[in-house]
């Protein structure tokens, strides 16, 4: 497993050789080491000289990394790759990750904006990001100022975990002043790269990373973004992997609500609250939804019948008073990713909502 661990951070240093080159054959059935000890002939003399270049000195240097305390790689071919990403014919071939792995296969929602927002910009992304974590759903967005900052901080405040996607190695932070943040993320969430330790920024490296914050989501959400802003970039990313778009309309007479406007006029979703972002993701929320009930293998046993037991022990636990998640978990005994799970699809019900402190209550009908 060392070797091949080895190999795998060999080929995604190879200069000039993409997902474009290797993904094909690797999802063929070739193996990385053959890729680099043994060309396949049908490609062409320049890569295969490359693929035989491979730095291995380099590669044994990313193992180190790798040895750090929460330091990952996930190749295309890992269990643990995000299963919507590897969808993608660009998928990355590998995963540099820094922090927890398995939080890049939950339900996630892209957000994006500019890096100089207006005060009414960062509250509004501050807000919905909250939201959203309450909601069992990850806040994914690219590490830099401006929206992106508060999408990660408003993620954080909710209590759920939020993914940056870096266009560097994760040895680095740009900017330099999101270090700690990039820390906490690290520590709540997860770090992600596909690019190797030791990588600076460059201008090409960022649409590469805007491809995976919105490869990895159910759905992009534009803040705030001038006509001439990356963000359109992730937004236009988005809807060609057939992810839904959303934007947050603004003043016009607001020159960053311009972006956010044209993309509403070319099809995105105007939403106005983190429910409308939820209620349209609903479809494909539930799919991620964890099922609580318990394995029984007897002929006659009805899994729909214990999941209504469920929902109905999780309602009764609520009370009249808005409740934690933690609290309910203590009460009910079920496990946190069922109850938030639970809770995610009562209110896109509109039976439960999602209230200041992070506390849930269930809505008088």
């Amino acid at each position: 497993m060392q070797e091949e661990l080895l190999a795998w951070l060999a080929l995604v240093r190879l200069p000039g050789i993409g997902p474009a080159t290797v993904n094909p054959l690797l999802r063929k059935g070739f193996s990385v080491e053959t890729l680099l000890r043994d060309p396949p002939s049908q490609l062409s003399e320049k890569i295969r000289n490359t693929l035989l270049a491979a730095d291995w000195e380099q590669a044994q240097k990313d193992l180190r990394w790798l040895e750090q305390e929460h330091h990952h790689f996930l190749p295309l071919s890992s269990p643990l790759y995000p299963s919507r990403l590897s969808a993608l014919k660009d998928a990355p071939t590998g995963l540099f990750v820094h922090g927890q792995p398995d939080i890049l296969n939950s339900p996630q929602i892209a957000m994006v904006g500019s890096r100089n927002p207006s005060q009414g910009g960062i509250l509004t992304a501050t807000d919905f990001a909250r939201h959203f974590a309450r909601s069992g759903l990850a806040v994914t967005s690219g590490l830099a100022m401006g929206i992106d900052t508060a999408s990660h901080q408003g993620a954080l405040a909710g209590g759920g975990p939020t993914i940056a996607v870096m266009a560097t190695g994760l040895d680095r932070v740009y900017p330099a002043s999101n270090r700690d943040l990039a820390h906490e993320i690290a520590n709540k969430g997860a770090l992600v790269s596909e690019f190797p330790p030791g990588t600076s920024p460059k201008r090409g490296h960022f649409p590469r990373r805007n491809r995976i914050i919105s490869g990895l989501s159910l759905g992009a959400l534009v803040v705030e973004a001038a006509l001439k802003s990356g963000s359109l970039i992730t937004a236009r990313l988005a809807g060609e992997q057939n992810r839904e778009v959303f934007a947050i309309p603004g003043s016009i007479h607001n020159p960053l609500a311009r972006g956010c406007h044209r993309l509403i006029r070319e099809g995105a979703k105007l939403v106005e609250t983190a429910a409308d972002v939820l209620e349209e993701l609903a479809p494909d929320l539930r799919q991620y939804l964890f099922d609580p009930t318990a394995e029984n293998d007897a002929e006659d046993h009805d899994p729909a019948a214990d999941s209504d037991d469920q929902y109905h022990a999780l309602i009764q636990a609520m009370g009249h008073d808005p409740v934690s998640t933690d609290t309910l978990v203590e009460r009910t005994g079920f496990a946190p990713e069922a109850v938030s799970s639970m809770l995610l699809l009562l209110e896109m019900e509109g039976r439960v909502s999602s209230e200041p402190g992070g506390l849930f209550a269930l809505i008088k009908t």
